[in-house]
């Protein structure tokens, strides 16, 4: 008692283990080394295979159960060996003495003395006193020695095996169980034939003994022994580094992830991105829709590629979201009755307090539905939306639902966040898209299989089918519908988004079981000029998805939720047909609409601007003219009605749609009712269908100084759809056209009004 007060057991201080962090089946991601560099894995009897147990306890120490650390039989029987051969035949040691000499340092070290011996023999009864058999056991198996900074059977199988210790073979076990009387000498990856000959020891006696046959040895000689080279495992090391960030002192952190599939990505990655300009990364996460774990997570390009910041994790990192938050605006504006699928809305050149979005290829569209609107990514159509709804209340439900996002100092929601004026992070956006496939639920991702739940409502569960199925009706880029290639493939709800100055780009995509997010970019925030989401990230979100195993009814559509309906609309009222009055209807579509709202086209924000909706007036029932309600003539009195289309929708309409939806002139004994809002603008400068041509051997463009007469407000100039500049009233616009061919010219003033020329330049 006083020896075991003066000297206390050194036992092992298990929050210096290092750590180990597994994927879900149990296969090493990455290894952690303890302040002495050693790699080790936690393990105890129960989790290594029967056949190394049987070897190890029958050729170290068959009577490990019975005896009280020492064996004195066994001591002996080496001691006379020793006396009468010179040389050491066999141990005497039990496995109790081995763990003393791992645990004691002055055991190990020191020289083969009488007195060291008698050291080891001390502590094998004190560690007999304090410790279980069992426990003595556990030491055994996850410090033995097994060459180069690797300790203990699971951490030696995973080096050299590449496989758990429960899984060994007979051959594998006997040479884990020979390994540590020699670790240096016997090491399978450098003296594979030294190894063989140890091992071929051991099957030996385990056949002389009884406990393997004749057969199974005889098997497992033929075994070769193949060894990896020895190194620590590197799977998912950012994802590792952050869980181990999380919870410093846990020995063993099991994630929730798929090793095959992320080695698959991991490589996948790397060569997809290679030919990338230098610092360019990349990140990409998989999620199961039904628990939300993750399934594969890549942090970067190449963990170890100092040129490309790949110690930087971007699947948690700040980035500008670009336009992956509008499938959630249009989610709310559905739960809101703003609009339902085929709602009109306006794709034009608008200011909004001073703020004038654009589209990312600066062209125009004009009237558009909301369906089209989100496939394409149109910006002013989801500034409008966001406009009506409210930043700071969309922000809200945003971060309610588990997306955060990041604002400058001193800022708050504004407009310009539908379009990436704000942060968010890869992993909340894919928390938030797996929403679409779970009935409009999103949830925070799971990276640890003890990780709690944490669901939270984003839309409803028919705005969630809703938006799903007009993203999945957007065909997947080089691909059309109803082709061999796209048979049996999942349907993937997917968006893409590319930040200012072309700094991220990312895809998202959904299907009925995964939801896959990808980003590329550069960690330092500089811009990557030309990649942006749809030519850089989509390729390879498609690519990982093809990549996800299946199952029967992937590809089939989810079950229409009994709060959506599809009814037919009528443009541009957004209403259903009206059988009294079929003139209202110049154009029919069906749409999706939710818990029955069907909600008209939203009026135009500027009261100077005809306010889209039924137009009912008087005319003349000979001359078809419009009446006012002073003429001077007695008329017969007629009641019309027509369905006007939002005023800046105008330049897009084809003349005859225009024409239906215009007003009859007044009479001209009418007095003037002031229904005719709208002025008429012309373009000055340039002749309708002229031809335009360089000066002769000049080799600058034709240059021209055109005005918009008729107008005192801003006038926008679109070519060909395309928005190129501004002037304001009837100042001066100044541009050089260059580009050879058929062009169109449109000046549009905020007032509604505009006037349209073609004309060509020559070669």
């Amino acid at each position: 008692m006083l020896l075991d007060l003066a000297f206390p057991l050194p036992l092992p201080d298990h929050n210096d283990d290092g750590a180990v962090v597994v994927a879900a089946d149990g296969t090493p991601l990455r290894a952690f080394a303890d302040r002495h560099g050693i790699w080790r894995y936690p393990v105890n009897a129960g989790q290594v295979s029967p056949l190394y147990l049987q070897a190890l306890l029958n050729y170290e120490d068959r009577w490990f159960w019975k005896h009280p650390g020492i064996n004195p039989v066994a001591m002996l029987r080496a001691g006379g060996q020793w006396l009468r051969s010179g040389r050491v035949v066999s141990g005497g040691s039990t496995l109790t003495m081995q763990v003393a000499r791992i645990l004691d340092p002055a055991i190990r070290t020191g020289t083969r003395t009488p007195w060291a011996k008698l050291r080891q023999l001390l502590r094998a009864l004190q560690l007999e006193v304090h410790l279980s058999k069992q426990e003595i056991l556990a030491l055994y198996l996850q410090r033995a020695p097994f060459g180069g900074t690797v300790e203990g059977v699971e951490a030696a199988s995973w080096a050299y095996l590449g496989k758990p210790a429960s899984r060994l073979s007979h051959a594998e076990a006997a040479l884990l169980t020979v390994l540590p009387q020699a670790p240096s000498r016997l090491r399978p990856d450098r003296e594979p034939e030294r190894a063989r000959v140890a091992r071929d020891k051991v099957l030996s006696r385990m056949q002389t003994m009884g406990v393997w046959s004749h057969e199974q040895v005889a098997d497992a000689r033929i075994e070769p022994v193949v060894a990896r080279s020895l190194q620590p495992p590197l799977l998912a090391p950012l994802l590792a580094q952050r869980l181990r960030f999380e919870r410093p002192q846990a020995a063993r952190l099991e994630s929730t992830l798929d090793p095959d599939l992320q080695r698959t990505l991991e490589e996948r990655v790397s060569r997809y991105f290679s030919d990338l300009p230098a610092r360019t990364s990349a990140a990409l996460l998989v999620v199961d829709n039904t628990t939300l774990e993750a399934r594969a997570y890549v942090g970067s390009v190449a963990f170890a590629d100092a040129s490309r910041l790949g110690h930087v994790d971007m699947v948690k990192a700040w980035r500008s979201p670009g336009s992956t938050l509008k499938p959630f605006l249009y989610g709310l504006a559905l739960d809101d009755g703003l609009i339902h699928s085929e709602s009109l809305l306006v794709d034009a050149p608008q200011s909004f307090g001073g703020y004038r979005p654009g589209n990312f290829d600066a062209a125009f569209n004009g009237p558009v539905s909301a369906a089209q609107a989100l496939r394409l990514s149109l910006n002013v159509p989801a500034v409008d939306l966001l406009d009506r709804i409210g930043p700071a209340r969309f922000s809200a439900r945003l971060a309610h639902a588990g997306i955060r996002l990041q604002w400058p100092r001193g800022a708050s929601p504004n407009l310009a966040m539908i379009l990436g004026g704000t942060g968010a992070k890869l992993e909340d956006l894919v928390g938030a898209y797996a929403a679409l496939n779970r009935d409009g639920v999103a949830g925070k991702v799971r990276y640890t299989t003890d990780a709690p739940r944490v669901d939270r409502r984003l839309m409803s569960p028919g705005a969630a089918w809703i938006v799903r199925e007009i993203l999945q009706a957007n065909p997947r880029p080089g691909s059309a519908a109803d082709t061999f290639d796209a048979s049996g493939r999942p349907r993937v709800a997917w968006k893409t988004g590319t930040s200012y100055g072309f700094r991220d780009a990312w895809a998202l995509g959904s299907t009925r079981r995964f939801t896959v997010g990808v980003w590329v970019g550069r960690p330092d925030g500089t811009p990557l000029p030309g990649q942006y989401g749809a030519v850089t990230a989509l390729p390879l979100m498609f690519e990982v998805i093809d990549t996800l195993p299946r199952q029967r009814g992937d590809a089939s559509p989810r079950t229409q939720p009994s709060t959506v309906e599809n009814v037919e609309v009528c443009w541009p009222l957004g209403l259903p047909p009206d059988p009294q009055a079929p003139q209202l209807c110049q154009r029919r579509l069906q749409a999706w609409a939710l818990e029955g709202s069907l909600p008209p086209t939203m009026a135009e924000r500027d009261a100077r601007l005809w306010n889209t909706g039924v137009e009912r007036f008087e005319v003349d029932a000979r001359s078809g003219l419009r009446l006012s309600g002073e003429c001077a003539a007695p008329h017969v009195r007629v009641t019309r009605q027509l369905a006007r289309w939002p005023v800046l929708a105008s330049p897009w309409l084809p003349a005859q749609t225009r024409e239906a939806a215009r007003l009859p002139p007044l009479a001209a004994d009418c007095v003037a009712d002031g229904r005719d809002a709208v002025e008429e603008l012309r373009i000055d400068g340039l002749a309708d269908h002229a031809t335009l041509a360089r000066a002769p051997g000049s080799e600058h463009p034709v240059r021209l100084s055109l005005r918009a007469l008729g107008s005192d407000v801003r006038i926008r100039w679109l070519l060909d759809g395309r928005l190129i500049g501004e002037s304001s009233g009837a100042g001066a616009f100044v541009h050089d056209f260059g580009e050879p061919g058929a062009h169109t010219l449109t000046a549009l003033a905020d007032s509604g009004a505009w006037s349209r020329i073609q004309f060509s330049v020559l070669r």
